[in-house]
């Protein structure tokens, strides 16, 4: 009797690697998931790090809190029902802290290792928006950097967004430097992944949502559609290459900013038109 070879796996990228860079490495992919493989050493979950991500972190109910790594003074300015709320609390110098976190790390004094927050589901967003009378979302496109992600959660929090929508692929996980830029924001505003952004977008519609596309070559601007639909879903797309062609067609209209013409300045970063979409939408309905 013959017996066949085992077939063997072709050598790539992450031969070689160990558990732990493996984890890491595989983790930037994007997608919930792949977050949850985000992990430390030890089991310790997603480091947090910066004063408003770290106290946003222990005020959420739904955010397991492991560890905290703080200089003196920054323990002493936490308030101690939420210290409570941690499995371990340490105190170091902000070198200690440096160690634990990537090089160039701004973290203010405070490191929180924590479980990834539970993954939210769609239809458990669209069921938030029905009984509000006012309910807009944003929904990013291709927009890859964990910074301007947070940063787009951060005016969502200000405005008072009911939610943020990413594609599952192609977007960058939970991380501590996304929440850093949303500055709370990550905590305060549901962030819902899904497959595919136009048929998300198509069931929205169909529940009375009126999808617009920020597009910089659009013949209307934002304000010239005024006053805006009390259930509003604004999409924008990533800074070079801007919404895909299908989300471009999903949208039943497509607007620009008012900026200056023949400026110096032609495009905006795309957590700054968020916040100036945001603005307008809000513009006409009270607080709350």
């Amino acid at each position: 009797m013959t017996t066949k070879p085992t077939p063997q796996r072709p050598k790539g990228f992450s031969s070689g690697m160990s558990k732990a860079e493996k984890r890491q490495h595989y983790a930037g992919k994007g997608g919930p998931k792949r977050a949850k493989l985000a992990k430390l050493g030890g089991g310790e979950g997603l480091w947090l790090f910066g004063v408003h991500a770290v106290n946003a972190a222990l005020r959420n109910p739904a955010r397991v809190c492991r560890r905290l790594v703080a200089t003196e003074d920054r323990v002493k300015s936490l308030d101690s029902a939420l210290l409570a709320r941690i499995k371990q609390v340490e105190t170091t110098d902000r070198e200690g802290i440096d160690r634990l976190l990537p090089p160039g790390t701004v973290h203010q004094g405070l490191a929180l290792a924590v479980d990834p927050l539970p993954d939210l589901d769609f239809d458990d967003l669209k069921r938030a928006a029905f009984i509000k009378e006012r309910a807009v979302f944003l929904m990013l496109d291709q927009v890859t950097d964990p910074q301007n992600v947070g940063a787009v959660l951060r005016s969502a929090a200000a405005f008072g967004a009911l939610g943020l929508i990413l594609q599952d692929r192609f977007a960058p996980p939970e991380s501590g430097a996304l929440a850093k830029a949303a500055s709370g924001g990550l905590e305060a505003v549901p962030l819902v992944r899904v497959v595919n952004l136009s048929k998300a977008l198509e069931e929205l519609k169909a529940e009375g949502f009126v999808a617009i596309g920020l597009e910089a070559t659009a013949d209307r601007t934002l304000p010239e559609l005024a006053p805006l639909p009390p259930k509003l879903v604004l999409v924008l797309g990533s800074e070079g290459e801007g919404m895909r062609m299908k989300q471009r067609e999903t949208c039943d209209v497509l607007a620009r900013l008012p900026m200056v013409s023949q400026g110096p300045v032609d495009s905006l970063n795309v957590s700054n038109a968020a916040a100036i979409a945001l603005y307008e939408a809000g513009r006409g309905f009270t607080n709350g």
